[in-house]
This record gives C-alpha cells, structure tokens and sequence, in this order.
C-alpha cells in the first residue's frame, strides 16, 4: 500500500516564507515593475495624466550629454574607488591581524568612518577642503604650495569625492577581509615560515588566493556603492562645478525630484537597475565559479 506523502511540513514551510515573500514583493519587486511601466509613460503635470510615450525617454536620455557625463564621472569614479577601497582594506586587515600594540585602538580607530553618518562624514570633509581655511590647505600652506579650491575646479572636484569614498569604504571593507584573515588555518602560515618562503610569496600563493572568495563579496559591494553614491555629492558638490562631479543616482535625483519629470527619471531607474543586475549575475554565474582555491 502506497502511503500518501505528508504535505502539512510544506504548506507550514510556504506559511513561514509567507511574511518575507510579502515584504520582497511589495518593496521589491512591485516597485520595479511599476519603475518599468513608468518610464514608457510621460510625466503627469496638473491635470492632464501620464500617456504611453513608448521608448521617448530613453531616447531622450540617449541625446542627454548630462546623463553621458554623469556616466563617465561614474565609470572613473568607480574605476577609482573599487581598487583604492579594497587594497587599502586588505593592508589595514592584514596589518591589524597581526600581534601588534594597540591593535585594539587601530581597528576601532579604522572602523570608526564606517559607523558615521554619510552626510556627517561629507561635512567633516568639507571642511577639510574649505579654501583657505581648511585643514588640507593649511598643510598644504606649510609647504609654500598655492591655495586651491578643491571641491570648486573641474579637474580636483571628482577625485576629491572619490577619496571622501574610499576613506568611507575602506574601514568597513576591512571587517570582512579580517574575519576572513582570522578564519585560516594557523598552521598553513607555519607550514611556510618552516619550508622558509618569503612574506610575499606566502601572500601572493597561498593568502591571496584563499581570499578570494571575500574579494569577490568586497568587490560586488565596492561596485553597489559606486552606483548608488549620492550623499557626498549632494553635500560636497551638488554635482558641480558644471557637472563635472555628477554621478548616476545624483543625476536622477535632480531629474525626479527637481524637475520632477518622473518618466524620464523612471528611465534612469531602470539603467541603474540593469547595472546592478548585471553585476549581480556576473558574480554568481562567472566570477563565483573562479574564486575558490584549488
């Protein structure tokens, strides 16, 4: 006699995912879909209500040279912040992991940008780069070098942005490459040091690529927040001077929220949400398939 299967630890299993799914669609995914459905409509302006437009604001992003500029700032932008961010938060870890005095106070001490507010940190370093009375210019003043404002020229408004990010960044970074550090095996460094190879080798054969799966988890991270960068921009330059620090998110801010031309800034939702969703299938279908040590 077949026995019939027990579907009550099913349905007590979909109950229990039932409150999570309900979140993840009304947050997620029903917002997206709306997202979608919005940039193919026009922005609805008093009494005359959204109409099908079709591609036009895509087409109108295409021809926007703000929105070309905002993507280069943010390519360089990310091209800067990605590896800055990570290699300094592997040398903090690999140095903070080791029995030095005050290491306590070190790794409180890189951490610490982390816990800040963003818009906080931005201030702080507003300050720094403050012409003239700022704290980089009195350095720089005690060497004879010119004053110069930073945030205010074209060709120092992004790069000063992007070390606000990194120093951001780095200290968060480091938790992770340390919990990492701290999960090995303590005798495969011994194992080293007793067949006598250098600290260099030891890291670039063994170390590195034991790490490489935290990499892979930094990096995907270090990508999100260099598209979704928004808050220094808002405080430090407000995407000038003349576009020249505008990024991505900062661009649809202006576009949804202070020109209020939503199915334009629907479109660029929809290309963020692309980068983000390429980047996330790059990393689970070709990079985590390459990361692991063999």
């Amino acid at each position: 006699m077949k026995a019939t299967p027990d579907r009550s630890g099913s349905h007590l299993a979909w109950l229990l995912l039932l409150p999570a799914a309900v979140l993840l669609v009304t947050f997620t995914h029903y917002p997206a879909l709306a997202t979608l459905l919005d940039s193919f409509h026009s922005t609805p302006k008093g009494n005359r209500p959204a109409v099908w437009v079709g591609l036009e604001n895509y087409q109108a992003m295409a021809a926007d040279p703000i929105f070309w500029q905002a993507v280069t700032n943010n390519l360089w932008f990310a091209l800067a912040t990605i590896p800055l961010s990570i290699g300094l938060a592997l040398a903090m870890a690999l140095w903070v992991d080791q029995r030095i005095s005050g290491r306590a106070f070190l790794r409180l001490a890189y951490f610490t940008p982390t816990v800040l507010p963003m818009v906080a940190v931005a201030n702080i370093w507003l300050f720094f780069y403050t012409p003239q009375y700022g704290l980089l210019e009195q350095i720089t003043g005690l060497v004879g070098a010119p004053s110069h404002n930073w945030l205010g020229d074209k060709s120092t408004a992004l790069a000063a942005v992007t070390v606000v990010a990194v120093w951001k960044e780095a200290g968060f970074f480091m938790i992770f490459y340390l919990a990492a550090l701290q999960g090995l095996n303590p005798s495969l460094r011994e194992a080293a040091a007793i067949e006598g190879t250098s600290r260099w080798f030891y890291f670039r054969r063994v170390l590195w690529p034991l790490l490489m799966p935290t990499t892979l988890f930094v990096m995907v991270n270090a990508v999100i927040n260099a598209v979704r960068m928004v808050d220094h921009i808002v405080v430090l330059t407000r995407g000038g001077p003349d576009n020249a620090s505008t990024l991505l998110l900062f661009h649809l801010y202006e576009v949804g929220f202070r020109y209020w031309d939503r199915g334009y800034a629907a479109a660029l939702t929809m290309v963020l949400l692309a980068v983000l969703a390429t980047t996330a299938l790059v990393q689970f279908f070709v990079l985590d398939r390459r990361v692991h040590y063999r």
